[in-house]
């Protein structure tokens, strides 16, 4: 029986509960001896900043780093709005991001097709959506530097961001783009600015380089991010990967996210490069919903994303991809049933708590293993 290490983070806000309904998933793989599961408990986030003075700790860290893949919650909340920049909550998910050379994100967004009326589109646009953005995570705007506000005297300030990325840096996220996209429907679209900004010239270019010299059997299109931004809710399913930097793949991710009918809904994974030895990659899986701390304790929060990212780790981490695909029938089985928790209700009451919805996907996940 194959034995994995887990490294679970639940973080802050609604975190802790939809970990816990993959905790129990965990369980019973276990007690079926699918696989062996090791897990561990860590902080990040605000809960860390209380317990440590910082988003997560030196030992965390370390247990993050020799894990087989980490699974977090969530971040952040008004109670530590004030704290130090350099310790905020979400400075843990950098860190991590960061020291475990996690440079590309998968964000798929799935429209389930008992969830196309929960969307804030038409159902003939939603309906079958089946997309998957790959953003680039250790560079761009987010880390470059400098990155300083300067008082310029006379109650003027000066922010600065800066945007920088290196050739490798896009050589290696579009490498993974194409490869995902031939176990698709070997179509990318790379978006970018590159009409107002010369990290976008250099973003084409190198992407437009690499699909040449790798990849031909690849439909590559370019498209102007604002312009993709637009298109995603014009007519969503004429994408299939969508490639792009960090500050661009934050905002794109989140409008594919509406389309789903409910961000509760969406799972995500961050990859590193290939160890030259193993081929494993260093690995964080998340759901993109965030802490939500005005449902925190109320038994509301939808924790399919949470399991769903967890069903990611098992297809790319820990070599599980049947039982991915299964958890992912099961999660559309429950759907189906019309089992819904207050964010994809539809205006209509919810008819299940966090834990009653993490049951029923169980519930269904057994019935599968028959």
């Amino acid at each position: 029986m194959a034995s994995y290490n887990l490294f679970l983070l639940p973080g802050d806000g609604i975190g802790p509960e939809v970990m816990k309904e993959v905790e129990a998933i965990i369980a019973w793989f276990n007690a079926q001896g699918i696989a062996r599961f090791e897990t561990d408990h860590g902080l990040v986030g605000g809960t860390a900043y209380d317990t440590h003075g910082q988003a997560i700790s030196e030992a965390d860290m370390a247990k993050a780093m020799a894990s087989d893949a980490v699974l977090f919650g969530a971040v952040g909340g008004p109670k530590w709005e004030k704290v130090p920049y350099e310790v905020r909550p979400e400075a843990g998910l950098l860190r991590l991001r960061k020291d475990l050379g996690l440079f590309a994100n998968l964000r798929p967004a799935i429209c389930y097709p008992a969830l196309a009326d929960a969307s804030s589109l038409k159902r003939e646009v939603v309906e079958g959506l089946d997309i998957l953005i790959v953003r680039e995570l250790t560079g761009g705007v987010y880390f470059g530097e400098p990155k300083t506000i300067t008082d310029l005297g006379n109650g003027q300030k000066r922010g600065i961001d800066t945007q920088v990325y290196e050739t490798y840096e896009i050589e290696r996220i579009s490498r993974v783009a194409f490869e995902l996209a031939r176990t698709r429907r070997k179509k990318v679209s790379s978006a970018e600015k590159r009409n107002v900004m010369k990290t976008g010239v250099l973003w084409n270019e190198v992407v437009t380089r690499v699909h040449a010299a790798e990849y031909p059997d690849i439909q590559l299109e370019h498209v102007l991010a604002d312009n993709c931004a637009m298109q995603l809710v014009r007519w969503p399913k004429q994408y299939d990967v969508i490639v792009t930097d960090n500050l661009f793949g934050d905002v794109l991710s989140d409008v594919a996210a509406m389309l789903t009918g409910s961000l509760g809904m969406l799972p995500s994974a961050s990859l590193g490069a290939p160890d030259q030895k193993t081929g494993r990659r260093k690995s964080l899986y998340e759901p993109v919903h965030g802490s939500a701390p005005d449902i925190a304790g109320t038994g509301a929060a939808n924790p399919i994303a949470m399991i769903a990212s967890f069903g990611m780790a098992l297809r790319y981490s820990l070599g599980l991809g049947e039982w991915a695909d299964k958890l992912d029938q099961a999660i559309a089985a429950v759907l189906a049933k019309g089992i819904r928790t207050r964010d994809i209700a539809g205006g209509q009451p919810a008819n299940a708590t966090t834990t009653q919805m993490g049951a029923a996907i169980l519930t269904e996940l057994k019935a599968l293993a028959v």
